[in-house]
Protein backbone atom coordinates (compact mmCIF):
# COMPACT_ATOMS: atom_id res chain seq x y z
CA UNK A 1 0.00 0.00 0.00
CA UNK A 2 1.15 3.67 -0.86
CA UNK A 3 -0.49 6.44 1.03
CA UNK A 4 -0.01 9.86 -0.34
CA UNK A 5 -1.13 12.43 2.69
CA UNK A 6 -2.43 15.99 2.24
CA UNK A 7 -2.76 18.39 4.53
CA UNK A 8 -3.48 22.39 5.28
CA UNK A 9 -5.05 22.97 1.74
CA UNK A 10 -6.30 26.49 2.93
CA UNK A 11 -8.78 27.20 0.00
CA UNK A 12 -5.55 27.36 -2.50
CA UNK A 13 -7.03 25.82 -5.81
CA UNK A 14 -3.58 26.22 -7.59
CA UNK A 15 -1.62 24.23 -5.35
CA UNK A 16 -4.21 21.64 -4.41
CA UNK A 17 -4.51 21.36 -8.34
CA UNK A 18 -0.75 20.80 -8.51
CA UNK A 19 -0.24 18.28 -5.86
CA UNK A 20 -3.22 16.45 -6.86
CA UNK A 21 -1.77 15.86 -9.93
CA UNK A 22 1.54 14.99 -8.60
CA UNK A 23 0.35 12.21 -6.29
CA UNK A 24 -1.48 10.62 -9.65
CA UNK A 25 1.77 10.30 -11.11
CA UNK A 26 3.21 8.59 -8.08
CA UNK A 27 0.85 5.69 -8.18
CA UNK A 28 -0.49 6.20 -4.27
CA UNK A 29 -3.21 3.58 -3.42
CA UNK A 30 -5.34 5.53 -1.06
CA UNK A 31 -4.99 9.29 -0.38
CA UNK A 32 -6.00 11.15 2.99
CA UNK A 33 -6.30 14.49 3.78
CA UNK A 34 -5.70 15.78 7.41
CA UNK A 35 -7.95 18.95 7.78
CA UNK A 36 -8.26 22.70 7.42
CA UNK A 37 -9.69 22.27 3.99
CA UNK A 38 -10.49 25.73 4.13
CA UNK A 39 -9.85 29.21 5.50
CA UNK A 40 -7.43 31.75 4.05
CA UNK A 41 -7.43 31.49 0.53
CA UNK A 42 -9.76 31.99 -2.09
CA UNK A 43 -11.55 28.77 -3.22
CA UNK A 44 -13.28 26.71 -0.58
CA UNK A 45 -15.88 25.51 -2.71
CA UNK A 46 -13.45 23.86 -5.40
CA UNK A 47 -11.50 22.75 -2.63
CA UNK A 48 -13.93 20.99 -0.87
CA UNK A 49 -15.29 19.53 -3.59
CA UNK A 50 -11.85 17.72 -4.59
CA UNK A 51 -11.35 16.45 -1.67
CA UNK A 52 -14.77 15.01 -1.38
CA UNK A 53 -14.08 13.98 -5.09
CA UNK A 54 -10.29 12.28 -4.97
CA UNK A 55 -10.00 11.36 -0.87
CA UNK A 56 -10.34 7.96 0.78
CA UNK A 57 -10.63 9.55 3.96
CA UNK A 58 -10.38 13.75 5.38
CA UNK A 59 -9.78 15.03 9.25
CA UNK A 60 -11.48 17.69 10.99
CA UNK A 61 -8.59 20.65 11.04
CA UNK A 62 -9.26 23.32 13.46
CA UNK A 63 -10.38 25.80 10.74
CA UNK A 64 -12.78 23.17 9.56
CA UNK A 65 -13.91 23.55 13.09
CA UNK A 66 -14.41 26.86 13.40
CA UNK A 67 -16.96 27.07 10.75
CA UNK A 68 -19.46 25.96 13.37
CA UNK A 69 -17.80 26.53 16.73
CA UNK A 70 -16.32 30.25 16.19
CA UNK A 71 -12.64 31.12 16.33
CA UNK A 72 -11.93 33.37 19.27
CA UNK A 73 -8.17 32.69 19.64
CA UNK A 74 -7.95 33.13 15.64
CA UNK A 75 -5.89 36.02 15.24
CA UNK A 76 -7.42 38.54 12.84
CA UNK A 77 -6.21 37.82 9.35
CA UNK A 78 -7.45 34.34 10.05
CA UNK A 79 -11.00 35.43 12.09
CA UNK A 80 -11.84 37.19 8.69
CA UNK A 81 -10.92 34.99 6.38
CA UNK A 82 -13.18 32.49 8.68
CA UNK A 83 -16.22 34.71 8.44
CA UNK A 84 -15.85 34.81 4.58
CA UNK A 85 -15.99 32.02 4.07
CA UNK A 86 -18.49 30.64 6.21
CA UNK A 87 -20.27 33.54 4.32
CA UNK A 88 -19.55 31.55 1.29
CA UNK A 89 -20.14 28.07 2.61
CA UNK A 90 -22.99 28.31 4.99
CA UNK A 91 -26.80 27.15 3.41
CA UNK A 92 -29.70 29.28 3.78
CA UNK A 93 -32.96 27.69 2.77
CA UNK A 94 -32.87 29.01 -0.63
CA UNK A 95 -29.55 27.64 -1.56
CA UNK A 96 -29.17 24.58 -3.84
CA UNK A 97 -28.22 20.81 -3.01
CA UNK A 98 -24.21 21.39 -4.01
CA UNK A 99 -24.12 23.59 -1.13
CA UNK A 100 -26.01 22.05 1.33
CA UNK A 101 -23.54 19.08 0.56
CA UNK A 102 -20.47 20.70 0.82
CA UNK A 103 -21.61 22.32 4.66
CA UNK A 104 -22.90 18.42 5.75
CA UNK A 105 -19.54 16.65 4.47
CA UNK A 106 -17.64 19.62 6.69
CA UNK A 107 -19.85 19.06 9.66
CA UNK A 108 -19.15 15.49 9.25
CA UNK A 109 -15.06 15.28 9.44
CA UNK A 110 -13.90 13.26 12.31
CA UNK A 111 -10.87 14.36 14.73
CA UNK A 112 -9.13 11.23 14.01
CA UNK A 113 -8.38 7.45 11.82
CA UNK A 114 -6.54 4.45 11.97
CA UNK A 115 -5.23 2.69 9.02
CA UNK A 116 -3.58 -0.63 10.25
CA UNK A 117 -0.25 0.71 12.58
CA UNK A 118 -0.79 4.28 11.43
CA UNK A 119 -2.85 7.03 13.35
CA UNK A 120 -3.79 9.96 11.55
CA UNK A 121 -4.58 13.98 13.68
CA UNK A 122 -4.81 16.89 12.32
CA UNK A 123 -3.19 18.39 15.06
CA UNK A 124 -1.51 15.96 18.04
CA UNK A 125 -2.30 12.65 19.11
CA UNK A 126 -3.26 14.70 22.73
CA UNK A 127 -5.61 17.28 21.20
CA UNK A 128 -6.53 16.34 17.27
CA UNK A 129 -7.77 19.48 16.26
CA UNK A 130 -5.93 21.97 18.21
CA UNK A 131 -2.71 21.61 19.85
CA UNK A 132 0.55 22.58 18.16
CA UNK A 133 3.64 19.93 17.93
CA UNK A 134 6.19 22.70 17.22
CA UNK A 135 9.63 21.64 15.78
CA UNK A 136 11.49 23.22 19.02
CA UNK A 137 9.08 21.26 21.17
CA UNK A 138 12.20 18.57 21.82
CA UNK A 139 14.41 20.92 23.26
CA UNK A 140 12.31 23.52 24.54
CA UNK A 141 9.17 21.48 26.19
CA UNK A 142 10.19 17.81 26.54
CA UNK A 143 7.99 17.13 29.11
CA UNK A 144 4.99 17.88 26.56
CA UNK A 145 6.79 15.40 23.77
CA UNK A 146 6.76 12.94 26.23
CA UNK A 147 3.43 13.15 27.32
CA UNK A 148 2.15 13.15 23.36
CA UNK A 149 4.54 9.95 22.76
CA UNK A 150 2.61 8.67 25.59
CA UNK A 151 -0.43 9.24 23.24
CA UNK A 152 0.69 7.04 20.78
CA UNK A 153 1.23 3.03 19.94
CA UNK A 154 3.34 3.37 16.64
CA UNK A 155 3.97 5.98 14.02
CA UNK A 156 1.23 9.15 13.90
CA UNK A 157 0.89 11.59 11.02
CA UNK A 158 -0.18 15.31 12.18
CA UNK A 159 -0.34 18.53 10.00
CA UNK A 160 -1.76 22.03 11.37
CA UNK A 161 1.83 23.81 12.08
CA UNK A 162 2.41 23.68 8.65
CA UNK A 163 6.66 22.44 9.07
CA UNK A 164 7.58 18.96 7.68
CA UNK A 165 9.25 16.79 9.55
CA UNK A 166 9.40 13.87 12.05
CA UNK A 167 10.31 13.14 15.61
CA UNK A 168 11.58 9.80 16.48
CA UNK A 169 11.17 8.14 19.53
CA UNK A 170 14.28 9.52 21.06
CA UNK A 171 12.63 13.03 20.78
CA UNK A 172 14.95 14.14 17.79
CA UNK A 173 13.63 16.46 15.32
CA UNK A 174 14.75 15.75 11.44
CA UNK A 175 13.34 18.50 8.87
CA UNK A 176 13.58 18.67 5.66
CA UNK A 177 16.74 19.14 3.27
CA UNK A 178 15.56 21.93 0.89
CA UNK A 179 15.28 19.57 -2.22
CA UNK A 180 12.44 18.41 -4.73
CA UNK A 181 11.87 15.49 -2.21
CA UNK A 182 13.05 14.24 1.23
CA UNK A 183 12.90 10.40 2.03
CA UNK A 184 13.30 8.63 5.71
CA UNK A 185 13.09 5.45 7.03
CA UNK A 186 10.00 4.33 8.61
CA UNK A 187 10.12 1.45 11.30
CA UNK A 188 6.33 0.36 12.21
CA UNK A 189 7.22 -1.13 15.47
CA UNK A 190 8.07 2.26 17.02
CA UNK A 191 6.27 5.23 17.44
CA UNK A 192 6.84 8.54 15.52
CA UNK A 193 5.60 11.44 14.92
CA UNK A 194 5.42 12.67 11.15
CA UNK A 195 4.31 16.30 9.91
CA UNK A 196 3.51 16.08 6.46
CA UNK A 197 3.56 19.57 5.83
CA UNK A 198 1.19 22.34 4.30
CA UNK A 199 -0.18 22.25 0.58
CA UNK A 200 -1.82 25.66 0.53
CA UNK A 201 0.06 27.48 3.03
CA UNK A 202 4.31 26.42 3.60
CA UNK A 203 5.56 28.28 6.52
CA UNK A 204 9.13 26.69 6.83
CA UNK A 205 10.53 29.08 4.57
CA UNK A 206 10.04 26.82 0.74
CA UNK A 207 6.64 28.48 -0.94
CA UNK A 208 6.33 25.14 -2.80
CA UNK A 209 3.64 23.31 -1.81
CA UNK A 210 4.67 19.78 0.27
CA UNK A 211 2.96 16.43 1.21
CA UNK A 212 3.98 13.09 1.77
CA UNK A 213 3.73 9.39 0.75
CA UNK A 214 4.26 6.86 3.10
CA UNK A 215 5.35 2.79 1.73
CA UNK A 216 5.54 0.35 3.98
CA UNK A 217 9.57 1.21 5.12
CA UNK A 218 9.47 4.96 4.29
CA UNK A 219 7.91 8.00 4.35
CA UNK A 220 8.72 10.66 1.27
CA UNK A 221 8.20 14.54 1.38
CA UNK A 222 7.58 16.33 -2.01
CA UNK A 223 7.49 20.03 -2.94
CA UNK A 224 5.39 20.71 -5.44
CA UNK A 225 5.84 24.76 -7.12
CA UNK A 226 2.44 25.92 -7.83
CA UNK A 227 1.20 29.52 -9.63
CA UNK A 228 1.09 31.64 -5.62
CA UNK A 229 0.68 34.39 -7.90
CA UNK A 230 -2.48 33.17 -9.13
CA UNK A 231 -3.65 32.05 -5.22
CA UNK A 232 -2.53 36.05 -4.13
CA UNK A 233 -4.22 37.53 -6.79
CA UNK A 234 -7.07 35.99 -6.37
CA UNK A 235 -7.00 36.78 -2.38
CA UNK A 236 -7.08 40.48 -2.67
CA UNK A 237 -9.49 40.36 -5.20
CA UNK A 238 -11.67 39.36 -2.87
CA UNK A 239 -11.20 42.97 -1.28
CA UNK A 240 -11.64 40.88 2.19
CA UNK A 241 -9.46 38.67 2.37
CA UNK A 242 -5.75 40.56 3.95
CA UNK A 243 -3.11 41.27 1.96
CA UNK A 244 -0.95 39.40 4.39
CA UNK A 245 -2.18 36.57 2.97
CA UNK A 246 -1.61 37.38 -0.44
CA UNK A 247 2.10 37.92 0.36
CA UNK A 248 2.86 35.12 2.60
CA UNK A 249 2.61 32.49 -0.33
CA UNK A 250 5.43 33.91 -1.72
CA UNK A 251 7.74 33.78 1.10
CA UNK A 252 7.02 30.54 2.58
CA UNK A 253 6.18 31.90 5.93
Amino acid sequence: MRLALISDLHSNLEALTAVLAHVEAQGVDLLGCLGDVVGYGPDPEACIDLVRERADFCLLGNHDEALFHGAPDFNPHARVALEWTRARLAPRWYHGSARRQRWAWLEGLRPSHVLGDLAFHHASPRDPVREYVLSTDGMMNRGKLADLFGCMSGPTFIGHTHHPGVFDDGHRWTGLDGGESCELPLDRSRRSLWNVGSVGQPRDGDNRACYAIVDEDRVTWWRVPYDHHETARKILATGVLGEVLARRLALGR
